[in-house]
């Protein structure tokens, strides 16, 4: 996810955090008090592509299913509650279904990450609508909507194995993002959430040993990463991972492992059509440094045969040098002193997302023991001739051949790193 300027023509994002104010994003309360209104996000809910992705998952009863439950709680802490279990229960299914356990409930295709994007959305538009009996104050419901986030998005459901670093198996966390640019199609999947619910709690056997990979997937809102979502869900786990990777979508026809994240938010529209252009919000902004960069191992990513897609190691980067006041791209990455405009991932939410996750390693003293870093997959297409959002199909042969072949060399990329890994600490 990076914003994708003219000279590559394609869908680009990076995801975003910090501890800024929040947004327009959350939906404010209406006039005359009650319950908030919808969000732009949960209004999409009305068109028919969403209805129909729900129905031919079998996700349509989801949001009703939860109403109901939330109707029956009499206290706000049965209502918590309700929200704990209904949020886990939705992860849970969504990547049971991805990984092929029990029913498929509808026909679109198992590996479809979309299901779990709506049938959140409608549980949340359920949730900021609903008026109890009790009273439910305006802080009480903002922190329901935050449990069902981390719940219904896997951030509470990362189970890493037991053991020290180099011993048994092998910790992954990898995360991805939910679908964005709706506006520009409604029908869009993306990869990186479809990566999330493949692998999420799958093992890979490497060289080096078995690694366990653990997942969560991220919004495309700038406002959630300025209210640290991204910190308060891996803190707790980088000490304890062996490797950690973000994913989200990128260009078209390649993989990038980026070589260096910047501390910019260039402004492209989030899911809730808001804007952001600022330096990245983080606490502490007085240590904040401009530029972070991978640990991945990189070289060995890329030589590797690992798919059909390229991979390349991208060290571009978009700066002002020091001294200056004009952008300028750097192909080999920042020169001392300068000021971010663009990572290697650009400066929306991937970027964003990437520098935060690498900023946390280096701060919790982890820059050289811990492999982490930003994957970019390419952009994932429908079908020739299925190009027209008005009138196309929501998926296609060739959309859900593109979507598997990218799921399928992340898995290999993720297994390379973890190799090449483990024999640079030999």
């Amino acid at each position: 996810m990076r914003p994708i300027r003219v000279r590559i023509g394609v869908l680009g994002l990076a995801l975003v955090a910090g501890l800024a104010a929040p947004t327009a994003a959350t939906a404010a309360p209406e006039a005359g008090g009650g319950a908030p209104a919808p969000t732009v996000e949960e209004r999409r809910l009305d068109g028919e592509v969403p209805r129909e992705i729900l129905r031919r998952s079998g996700f349509a009863a989801v949001a009703p299913a939860f109403a109901r439950g939330l109707g029956r709680a009499d206290s706000y802490r049965e209502a918590r509650a309700v929200v704990a279990r209904e949020g886990a229960a939705l992860w849970r299914r969504a990547v049971d279904r991805v990984q092929g356990r029990g029913p498929a409930r509808g026909d679109l295709s198992r590996d479809d990450d979309r299901p779990l994007y709506w049938a959140r959305l409608g549980m949340t538009r359920e949730l900021r609508a609903w008026e109890p009996g009790f009273g439910l104050s305006e802080r009480q419901r903002a922190a329901l909507l935050t449990e069902l986030e981390r719940t219904s998005r896997g951030q509470t459901d990362l189970r890493l194995p037991r053991g020290g670093h180099g011993k048994g198996v092998k910790r992954v966390l990898l995360t991805g993002f939910d679908p964005f640019t709706l506006d520009r199609d409604i029908r869009i999947s993306n990869p990186s959430g479809a990566v999330a619910l493949a692998l999420d709690g799958t093992v890979i056997d490497t060289p080096d040993g078995p690694a366990r990979v653990e997942t969560a997937v991220f919004p495309v809102r700038w406002a959630d990463f300025a209210e640290g979502a991204v910190e308060r869900a891996l803190r707790p786990y980088l000490p304890r991972v062996d490797l950690f990777t973000t994913v989200s979508q990128g260009r078209v026809g390649r993989f990038d492992v980026e070589r260096t994240n910047g501390a910019w938010r260039g402004g492209f529209p989030d899911n809730d059509n808001v804007s952001r252009t600022e330096t990245v919000p983080v606490a502490d902004p007085a240590s904040q440094p401009q530029w972070t960069t991978t640990t991945l191992p990189y070289a060995a990513i890329t030589a590797a045969d690992t798919g059909r897609f390229p991979v390349y190691d991208n060290t571009s980067v978009t700066e002002i040098p020091a001294g200056g006041d004009e952008p300028v791209v750097r192909p080999d990455g920042p020169t001392p002193g300068s000021t971010a405009r663009e990572g290697g991932g650009g400066n929306y939410l991937s970027n964003e997302i990437a520098y935060r996750a690498t900023l946390l390693r280096d701060r919790l003293g982890l820059h050289g023991t811990l492999p982490g870093g930003h994957v970019h997959t390419p952009v994932l297409q429908f079908g020739a001739g299925n190009t027209d959002p008005a009138a196309g199909a929501v998926t296609d042969p060739e959309f859900v051949r593109n979507r598997l072949d990218i799921v399928a060399q992340t898995r290999a990329i993720v297994g390379v790193a973890v190799s090449a890994a483990g024999a640079d600490r030999d």
